[in-house]
């Protein structure tokens, strides 16, 4: 057993004022990776900008990051952050953006690589020193390695071949009060589905399912205001965000499992919201989950059982569904059925007639 967690975390109010100087001994100049609008929003680059220049730090903004990003939007801040000599980058925003200041980080290390790099298995991983400022309650990515992008060329969404975390996570709750409620809902969910995703894990140990436990404690004082839509209070906002990160502490050790690896599909091609997509789903497979495990995780959630999930998924995530047909399901079951490593991951027995009945479960509810 093992547990590795690298990121230095500080979690509170105020707390890139308060810890700028942690901030700013990476480096002298910074490359703030961001998307277009919210982090200008919800005052985090406010924040960051003034941090920085309180310890003296230049900084250049790269603020192109879409949802879902892509290869190339990578490739774009690569070649800004290398114009203008930076030596350490900040990601702002939710895990679009901080997957993204991951693998721009990687690829101002490697500068004389092309985009392959980032897909080439057991090369050198180091990266830039690199912070990440969470702003969405799902991901978890300021304290994991993973980096998912799309590659338009390839037509594929997934994890890049490098593990680069985080060297410090600055968490605030502030950041969160002003973001639809819908992004609130469907970024908890794809909290909840790591929680979930790491306990029914054929790689879990007792040393990966202590933050699950607690990301579940969390994520149940939440539930209510998730089903009722409606915005949370600066407490409920820091739990949620809590929950989150310990979500990604949990999948950090032990990697997401097979709702995940079937999610990419419909994100992909359907432009489902990543949350939505791997809650499309986890009923489908919690239903095949070891008993004990599966009333453990329900009842550490606050539900009651699985119809009461279902009901939960329908309840919120219902109306943003569009029609999934049976030909996307047929080919998306193929293609992670082919995928050995994450089919190891379940700690039951899969093989492709069980992934289907997986990827098939919600048109049952």
């Amino acid at each position: 057993m093992n547990f590795y967690m690298p990121v230095k975390v500080f979690q509170e109010e105020n707390c890139v004022e308060k810890h700028s100087g942690y901030m700013a001994a990476f480096g002298k100049k910074a490359l703030i990776v961001t998307g277009a609008k919210s982090a200008k929003a919800n005052g985090s680059l406010d924040d960051v900008v003034a941090a920085l220049k309180k310890e003296g730090r230049d900084f250049i903004l790269f603020d192109r990051v879409e949802e879902n990003p892509s290869v190339e939007t990578v490739m774009l801040g690569r070649q800004l952050g290398l114009e203008y000599s930076v030596d350490f980058v900040i990601g702002i925003g939710g895990g679009s953006a901080l997957d993204a200041s991951k693998a721009i980080a990687l690829m101002i290390k490697h500068r004389d690589y092309g985009f392959e790099y980032m897909y080439e298995k057991n090369a050198d991983s180091s990266a830039l020193p690199l912070v990440a400022i969470p702003t969405t309650c799902g991901t978890g990515s300021e304290v994991t390695g993973v980096s998912v992008l799309t590659d338009k060329k390839n037509k594929r969404k997934g994890s890049i071949s490098h593990k680069v975390f985080p060297n410090l996570a600055l968490i605030d709750a502030k950041y969160l009060l002003n973001a639809p409620i819908r992004i609130i809902q469907s970024t908890a969910l794809d909290a909840l589905t790591h929680l979930y995703e790491s306990y029914a894990n054929s790689s879990a140990s007792p040393y990966s399912r202590m933050p699950v436990i607690s990301g579940l404690q969390s994520w149940a004082k939440v539930l209510d205001l998730l089903r009722e839509g409606r915005l949370p209070s600066k407490e409920e906002a820091h739990i949620l965000l809590q929950a989150s990160a310990f979500a990604g502490m949990a999948i950090a050790q032990t990697g997401t499992a097979l709702p995940h690896a079937l999610s990419y599909a419909l994100t992909y091609n359907l432009g489902m919201a990543h949350g939505i997509a791997v809650g499309y789903f986890t009923a489908g497979y919690l239903s095949l989950c070891p008993k004990e495990s599966r009333a453990f995780l329900l009842k550490a959630s606050g539900f009651k059982d699985l119809d009461d999930f279902c009901n939960f998924y329908q309840t919120v995530c219902g109306s943003s569904i569009p029609q999934v047909d049976d030909l996307l399901l047929k080919e998306d079951v193929a293609s992670v059925s082919s995928n050995k490593a994450k089919m190891a991951t379940a700690p039951f027995a899969l093989d492709e007639s069980i992934v289907k009945q997986v990827a098939s479960f919600y048109k049952s509810f």
